[in-house]
């Protein structure tokens, strides 16, 4: 239940962080300079503004992002499935069994043996 809440929230924050980093200008005048151009937008905020408003909000996202990313981890053991590091962990590792080599021949071709001249030299 909490597991399938924390998803709900990593992908609603997937959402809004690709929308708020398109929103942002590039190399040239982004979709911030038209948002802001845009009558009394511009009034109230300004390109500028806006650009620092859009990159702490990218940043706060993408620490949410980061630190949700992280607790889903630890909710993962109550869903019934284990992520492959909760898996591996030192009491859940079992004996390896050591199979026999196969009768079936090599896949890599033969070698030739080195020739009694070559070996004299």
């Amino acid at each position: 239940m909490l597991y399938t809440i924390v998803l709900i929230l990593i992908v609603l924050i997937c959402v809004l962080l690709t929308l708020v980093i398109l929103l942002q200008s590039g190399q040239g005048q982004g979709l911030s300079g038209g948002l802001a151009a845009m009558g009394s937008a511009s009034q109230m905020i300004g390109a500028r503004r806006t650009a620092d408003i859009l990159s702490k909000a990218t940043s706060y996202l993408g620490g949410a992002f980061l630190v949700l990313c992280v607790l889903a981890n630890f909710f993962i053991e109550g869903s019934g499935t284990r992520s492959a590091i909760q898996s591996s962990g030192a009491g859940a590792a079992a004996p390896v069994e050591q199979t026999q080599p196969s009768d079936s021949p090599s896949a890599l071709p033969a070698q030739p043996a080195p020739a009694a001249a070559d070996s004299a030299r």
